[in-house]
């Protein structure tokens, strides 16, 4: 393995980097686990290094992963992210890079990292490799909120291909989940299924605006005609009444 491609070597080259964010700012902001620990490095800066390093092994990957600096899993992630939309990355690559992010929900611990992979790390496997989508229905119903937060993320893929009945089932899952960190990434995919459907959003919002929780509710019409964004929160103001 190439040095400059190594777990060592990306930490070397990130922690190089001259903080320009206050390290407990950002923490606040991320809502990050109290183990976490942050360099203040901007996430740009990230994005950029991670470019460099995308053939990394992904036992050299899990070695980042295992870190508790909250951006070098952020680097892995973008890593996985990487590999996974390129073209030329081989199915077999696709595969390990599926199973580290499955295998690492202790890890995955926050909704920047969740989003930042499950869409093609995840949603991309399984929709360009036609595998069963069994497991995000498994995962839905984890008591982890970021295994569920990884169940709807992932489905950005699907809603991008026009395929959207996983997007909407596991909404209905999680349409009364507990967590706010779940009601938005709900809310945002049934935006982006809208979009391709406005009809079959329309109808799942019939059934279950009244009901769903404000927040999810707001993100899922926002992009609705005024009258419409009206009538549905209207309905969820009767019913709250």
């Amino acid at each position: 393995m190439p040095a400059e491609v190594s777990a060592e070597r990306f930490t070397q080259r990130l922690t190089a980097i001259t903080p320009s964010r206050d390290p407990a700012g950002l923490a606040s902001a991320l809502r990050a686990h109290e183990d976490d620990t942050f360099l203040g490095v901007r996430m740009r800066e990230v994005f950029d290094l991670a470019k460099e390093f995308v053939d990394m092994p992904t036992a050299e990957i899990e070695k980042l992963l295992a870190s508790p600096v909250h951006e070098l899993r952020v680097g892995a992630l973008s890593i996985m992210d990487k590999a996974s939309r390129r073209k030329k990355t081989p199915p077999d690559r696709r595969a390990e890079l599926y199973e580290l992010y499955l295998r690492s929900p202790d890890r995955i611990n926050n909704w920047d990292l969740v989003d930042l992979a499950a869409p093609y790390a995840v949603g991309g496997y399984l929709y360009d490799f036609g595998q069963p989508r069994d497991v995000l229905y498994t995962l839905a119903r984890s008591k982890d909120t970021w295994e569920r937060r990884t169940a709807i993320v992932s489905t950005l893929h699907f809603v991008r291909q026009g395929d959207l009945d996983d997007t909407f089932a596991i909404a209905e899952i999680l349409l009364h989940d507990e967590h706010d960190l779940i009601h938005k990434p709900v809310g945002w995919l049934l935006r982006e299924a809208g979009k391709k459907d406005r009809a079959r959003l329309l109808e799942f919002l019939d059934r279950h605006a009244a009901t769903a929780p404000r927040v999810l509710l707001r993100y899922a019409i926002e992009h609705l005609d005024p009258d419409q964004r009206a009538h549905y929160l209207g309905r969820k103001k009767a019913a709250a009444g």
